[in-house]
């Protein structure tokens, strides 16, 4: 498996953080188009529900982003959640998602 270059790293140190903060069962983090960085947990209310990689689009979006660098997910899953990553791709179609695993190991690429 590739590394990851030191910038989407920090992504996925900001999504494990997310999810060990929360103790929620995943953490996600965007980088936009201008190197800002966007954080979030899975939501998991009773009128709400959101990905990890949803909540993290999302803040990005709200904060008026148009396009993102990359993004990065942390979670027991062995896949990147199709929901995310559709919202992901709306906003930028080439944009990399990365998958890790809790310990932070690279799991895949799409």
């Amino acid at each position: 498996m590739p590394e990851l270059d030191a910038e989407d790293a920090k992504l996925v140190t900001l999504a494990r953080s997310a999810r060990g903060r929360t103790g929620a069962p995943e953490g996600a983090a965007v980088r936009d188009t201008d190197g800002r960085t966007y954080v979030a947990a899975s939501v998991g209310l009773r009128s709400l529900r959101l990905s990890a990689l949803q909540a993290a689009v999302a803040a990005a979006v709200s904060s008026g982003v148009e396009g993102l660098e990359a993004a990065a997910i942390v979670s027991d899953a062995d896949a990147v959640e199709q929901e995310g990553l559709a919202a992901v791709r709306e906003l930028t179609p080439s944009a990399p998602v990365h998958l890790a695993g809790p310990d932070g190991v690279l799991r895949l690429t799409v």
